[in-house]
This record gives C-alpha cells, sequence and structure tokens, in this order.
C-alpha cells in the first residue's frame, strides 16, 4: 500500500483508526489486528477474530514510528489489534527530551 500524509487509515477487525503523519516512499504492508489497514474513518469489526499473536492494541493519542521505513502515525481510536509493518511490530514514538529550565 502507498501512503500519504493525512491519510485516515481504518482496521477491518476492530476499531483502529489511525492518521498518516509521515509516510514512507515505498509500499508498505500495513496490518493491524493481522489483517491489512484500509483507507476510511471508521474501524470494522469487533476484535473476536484477531489471533492472540496480534494482540496488543493501540492507544488514544499516542503516535507509533518506524524510523527505517520513515513512517509515523496518531490513533485516532484504540482498539485491540496491533499495528505491524511488514510483518513487524510498529512500536509506540518515544517522547522527545526538553531542556532543563533551571
Amino acid at each position: 500500500m502507498i501512503l500519504k500524509v493525512g491519510q485516515s487509515l481504518a482496521s477491518s477487525v476492530d476499531a483502529t483508526t489511525v492518521i498518516v503523519v509521515r509516510a514512507p516512499t515505498a509500499d508498505v504492508a500495513l496490518t493491524c489486528g493481522g489483517a491489512e489497514m484500509v483507507v476510511g474513518r471508521k474501524g470494522t469489526g469487533d476484535g473476536s477474530g484477531i489471533g492472540p499473536e496480534h494482540v496488543g492494541g493501540a492507544q488514544l493519542g499516542k503516535r507509533y514510528a518506524d524510523e527505517g521505513a520513515g513512517l509515523e502515525l496518531l490513533c485516532t481510536k484504540p482498539g485491540t489489534g496491533r499495528l505491524e509493518l511488514d510483518g513487524r511490530a510498529l512500536p509506540l514514538k518515544a517522547a522527545k527530551q526538553l531542556p532543563s529550565s533551571d
């Protein structure tokens, strides 16, 4: 799937929805709960069909990123399925350290 910045994606197996903040230039396989994400703003499914190896839901308002691929997503609705990029779990983006205000 070719992703574009600002694109809304939804899970086809649970309620998870995300927005693409930074898009890779290459074609990637983005899945949630083991099923490919689809273009749209509303996730379908209740999460009951997700296998235990794909559970680990996205958290509302958190960013998920893969620096190597150049992908960053913002979760707009949480679900039970784990976000994966090309078969690897997509990690939660670490918060930036702010300078001390001595």
